[in-house]
């Protein structure tokens, strides 16, 4: 694979009318810098605010869900989306401004020089230049997470729950046919290992949010660490039992 390989954005929204418009901005300006072959999507999870306005205002290409599929299905859209236009490196980029831009080459090039078929960008590993770190409570659930899947899987992943995260072809292809829907993240990378699928965590640059939301409250927060748990090894034993 070369740098001029295809590369799409994955860019799921959900409600970020107000800061799209300007989050976008930052990836066509980069893009129109960039040496890669760069393209975005903006998949819009059927949000209820102005958010589809705004989108057709500033010309932001994108795909419109007409009902809230969660951030596992508009994800998968994103990757369905990328298999079909024929693109050969998907990147999940966050619509809320967390994800820095500048940190794409850290993320693709493993993939492109075949170190990887899979990466993850990571506010914890010793080469990551983010002062955003989470909150404390949450960064005591990552571990938590982080320890159950070496555990099941023997592999190490500090930053399990990072939304920026770039595949080639292979794993493009994984995802059209399967992506967890509840606990996308932390899920899919038991089903990337019972593939074989070549994961390596890369440091990365993250900022706190600036609009919108989280989609998993501090109360929500015991419920979905005992889930998604429970999910992590059931997906191990179900990968276990195919081999």
């Amino acid at each position: 694979m070369t740098n001029k390989a295809k590369i799409l954005l994955i860019i799921p929204a959900y409600n970020e009318g107000e800061g799209i418009a300007e989050n976008i901005k930052k990836v066509e300006n980069y893009i129109k810098s960039s040496f890669y072959d760069l393209d975005y999507v903006v998949i819009n999870d059927g949000s209820t605010d102005n958010e589809e306005e705004v989108l057709k205002e500033n010309k932001i290409n994108h795909v419109e869900l007409i009902q809230n599929l969660g951030i596992g299905g508009a994800v998968q859209t994103g990757y369905m989306y990328a298999y079909r236009k024929g693109y050969d490196i998907a990147v999940q980029f966050d619509g809320d401004g967390q994800h820095d831009i500048e940190s794409l080459p850290q993320l693709i090039d493993p993939v492109i020089n075949n170190q990887a078929d899979f990466t993850v960008g990571s506010r914890f590993l010793d080469e990551s230049n983010s002062e955003f770190k989470s909150s404390r409570t949450r960064q005591i659930g990552i571990k938590i997470l982080s320890t159950l899947i070496r555990f099941t899987s023997k592999i190490r992943i500090m930053d399990v729950t990072s939304g920026y995260r770039a595949g080639n072809r292979k794993v493009i292809e994984q995802f059209v046919k399967r992506y967890p829907r509840q606990y996308p993240e932390p899920e899919s990378y038991m089903h990337l290992f019972a593939k074989n699928i070549r994961v390596k965590e890369v440091g990365v640059r993250m900022f706190e949010r600036t609009t919108g939301t989280s989609s998993i409250s501090l109360l929500k927060g015991v419920n979905y660490m005992i889930s998604v748990s429970l999910s992590i090894l059931a997906t191990s034993l179900l990968g276990k039992g195919r081999k």
